[in-house]
């Protein structure tokens, strides 16, 4: 089994303990960082499977952080934040955040959001050589990559998630609480409108393929090429 190697980013010495403790028990190797400059600099210096960021950090903030490392990476986030506002959880689905659990929190809550964010984002169940091309769209599953017209797109993690999901179920209508229940995971409390949000960023991203993904009026949406 390959080993998992979590980064935990808080300036708040006892909860990073807490944490730690927590996810060296489920056999998870952990790295820790008091702030979003060291946090930067740990994850530049080595693989991560999983990064958990505290919001309000010192020096640079986990919303930066959070930006910096989904410039150049998919490496799933967790945001780890006292607010809970859901302008706040909306902000961070559109950085590229897989989840978010508001202080406090109880640690086997997190870390069964931790294991159901590792579990949607490994890549199970797809087709053997990793890749799906459905029309001008090429999916490369295992490089976290998704090209149009032989063009890397760069995309965030949810929304390569969101693209990926669409691509392996063509031609197939899905309401929001599906794609939420599919994309972000059965965990997931949060506002339907996150799924409108992506798919709206997707389609600008798409440029003239963006009716790929269609609306279904009364439903939700779909992906379909051609007619």
């Amino acid at each position: 089994m390959q080993d998992i190697r979590i980064l935990i980013a808080d300036d708040d010495e006892k909860m990073r303990q807490v944490i730690k403790i927590y996810l060296q028990r489920e056999g998870y190797i952990v790295e820790e960082a008091i702030d979003g400059n060291d946090a930067l600099a740990k994850f530049n210096s080595c693989e991560f499977s999983l990064v958990l960021l505290d919001v309000m950090m010192p020096i640079i903030d986990g919303w930066a952080v959070c930006r910096e490392i989904s410039k150049n990476s998919s490496v799933p986030i967790i945001m780890l934040t006292a607010r809970g506002e859901e302008y706040d959880k909306l902000f961070g689905f559109e950085l590229g955040v897989d989840d978010y659990i508001t202080k406090p929190f109880s640690p086997r809550e997190m870390v069964a959001r931790i294991k159901a964010v590792l579990k949607r984002t490994k890549g199970e169940n797809k087709e053997d050589n990793g890749c799906i091309t459905v029309g001008n769209i090429k999916i490369n599953i295992l490089g976290k990559q998704a090209f149009l017209e032989n063009k890397e797109l760069l995309l965030t993690p949810k929304e390569f998630e969101l693209l990926s999901f669409f691509t392996q179920h063509p031609d197939q209508a899905f309401s929001r609480e599906q794609l939420l229940n599919n994309v972000w995971g059965f965990d997931y409390f949060g506002d339907y409108r996150t799924v409108d949000t992506h798919v709206k960023q997707l389609r600008e991203k798409l440029g003239k393929n963006k009716k790929y993904i269609r609306t279904v009026w009364g439903i939700g949406y779909k992906f379909k090429v051609g007619e």
